[in-house]
């Protein structure tokens, strides 16, 4: 007779993609997935802007004469109607992104200026796999930096959660993840590797209703209620707020609700892309500046819906890579290194713009033309992995780095 099956073979004999917990029927993966909750961390989200976002445009150094001279057409200003918003030192924000600045004035909103990979990439998949995975330099890692932040021990349903359509790199690993694209259309996927799906889901899942529900008793019945369809549709903001259209705006909110039903979410993920201005970026207005309102929009609504829980939230804003430092010939700029990076939220001393950063003569650039990578993607990363997850194995987390002396993002 065979032992009885855990519920960590369970989920790794269903997971992967097609033969995940979404062909499952909805109460054996509503069984499968249930755990206590467990929200004593609070939450971390990350928002990734896939493209390559210009960080120079996001947070101009617009008392940087070089900068001035390096654009002509695409540098903000610091005075004038369409200026940018003055920050610290000789920093702007994009007025675009003006409805972030009551979270910066009451210290909520951090930068992280000129950080990015450690050696210059400037292939979006390269340089998108190297920042998710937390392992600059190595093709071959399996699993992603978000994912490995996640205890070893089976932790809530619905811990770890992307809302867009395809689970994001950062959550590949043996955790379970849920990717979806609305939160009426979810559908769960256990571990990446699913070793056992391949020794056929049918023979599995003879054997396995009758020992999950045996084992699971009280649990499955809250899996089931918890992960249920009508009540996941049901959750609702708690407050009359009016999110952006497009991509992130919904996304966001439908975070928000999940945060608000208490659902023992631990990490999320989500995206905007349209960050790769070649051509036609504009300044103060323009599709960059399009893509601005959006963000700030999104992510100014999402602090306001979450109100007090706010502080049991943070969220990361980041990017692959910046854009070149000269504007091209078509008014646009191309790969880059060096971006920024936005942390606000819960515990972030906000109000100031973290990491070194130089004028920009062209001497002082990553081969004569980019913002350097001055601060390591991985240090701000890890900062906040202290502050939101405490006791988390860092070196499991982003093996092999050494990081410099802290930023001092929290207090």
């Amino acid at each position: 007779m065979n032992p009885p099956l855990t519920r960590r073979q369970l989920l790794r004999a269903l997971g992967g993609t097609a033969a995940g917990l979404s062909l499952a029927p909805g109460f054996l993966g509503r069984a499968l997935a249930s755990s206590p909750r467990n929200s004593a961390r609070g939450t971390l989200v990350t928002v990734f802007l896939r493209g390559g976002a210009d960080g120079l445009s996001l947070v101009p150094p617009v008392e940087d004469a070089a900068y001035h001279r390096a654009r002509p057409t695409l540098a903000l200003k610091g005075q004038g109607p369409e200026a940018a918003l003055k920050l610290a030192g000789p920093f702007g924000l994009h007025p675009g992104l003006a409805a972030l600045m009551p979270l910066w004035r009451e210290g909520q909103l951090a930068v992280v200026h000129g950080v990015g990979l450690p050696e210059p990439v400037r292939s979006h998949f390269d340089a998108q796999d190297f920042v998710e995975s937390g392992t600059p330099g190595r093709k071959a890692t399996p699993d992603g930096w978000l994912n490995r932040s996640l205890d070893e021990e089976e932790g809530a349903a619905l811990r770890a959660v992307a809302l867009q359509p395809t689970l994001p790199r950062a959550l590949f690993g043996d955790a379970g993840a849920v990717a979806m694209g609305r939160l009426e259309e979810f559908r769960l996927r256990g571990g990446r590797r699913g070793e056992g799906a391949t020794r056929g889901f049918s023979a599995l899942y003879a054997g396995a209703v009758d020992q999950a529900l045996r084992t699971t008793g009280q649990g499955a019945f809250e899996a089931m209620s918890l992960l249920d369809e009508d009540r996941l549709a049901k959750l609702s903001s708690r407050a009359q707020v009016d999110y952006p259209k497009g991509q992130l705006g919904p996304r966001l909110r439908d975070l928000a609700r999940l945060i608000h039903g208490e659902v023992g979410l631990e990490v999320a993920a989500t995206e905007l892309g349209g960050w790769d201005t070649h051509a036609a970026q504009g300044a103060a207005t323009g599709a960059f500046a399009n893509r601005c309102q959006e963000l700030g929009g999104a992510l100014a609504a999402f602090a306001k819906d979450l109100g007090p829980r706010l502080e049991q939230v943070t969220v990361v804003v980041l990017t692959e890579f910046g854009r070149t430092v000269r504007e091209n010939g078509s008014r646009g700029t191309d790969h880059g290194v060096g971006s920024a990076m936005f942390v606000l939220g819960g515990g972030v001393k906000g109000g100031k713009v973290y990491g070194r950063f130089e004028p920009l003569e062209t001497d002082r650039l990553q081969d004569g033309r980019d913002v350097p990578a001055w601060t390591d993607v991985r240090a701000p990363l890890e900062e906040v992995l202290r502050a939101r997850r405490p006791g988390v194995a860092l070196d499991k987390v982003f093996p092999g780095f050494t990081p410099p002396p802290e930023l001092g993002l929290f207090g």
